[in-house]
């Protein structure tokens, strides 16, 4: 039975940082996509950042550009997300996800987590 769970949210002052992990279990994550999604309130869940398989190429949202930093612990079997420069704008929950494919796309994960809350105080 594959499990994620995210942990390291809480709460961080604007223009401090976080690091999200993602600890997978019933799935090797250096064989599949890992995603960070978010949900603020009253907002749809978008994508984050996004670790591929193979050639660990990574993706950004914009809004996560040269802040964020994803990467993957292959003997800890989990994958994390470094967030730098917290803004207000960030406070959601994130999740993390897993799929054959890396996506922007919910659909194309068959894993989730239950989410870590990060709040961001101004």
């Amino acid at each position: 039975q594959v499990q994620l769970a995210e942990f390291g949210g809480g709460l961080v002052q604007a223009g401090g940082s976080l690091r999200l992990s993602c600890a997978a279990s019933g799935l090797t994550v250096d064989d599949y996509a890992i995603s960070w999604f978010r949900q603020a309130p009253g907002k749809e869940r978008e994508g984050v950042s996004c670790l591929g398989t193979g050639d660990d190429s990574t993706y950004y949202a914009d809004s996560a550009k040269g802040r964020f930093t994803i990467s993957r612990d292959s003997a800890k079997n989990t994958v994390y997300l470094q967030m730098n420069s917290l803004k207000s704008e960030d406070a959601a929950v994130y999740y993390c996800a897993a799929g054959p494919e890396g996506s922007w796309y919910e659909a194309a994960y068959d894993d989730w987590g239950r989410g870590t809350q990060v709040t961001v105080s101004s």
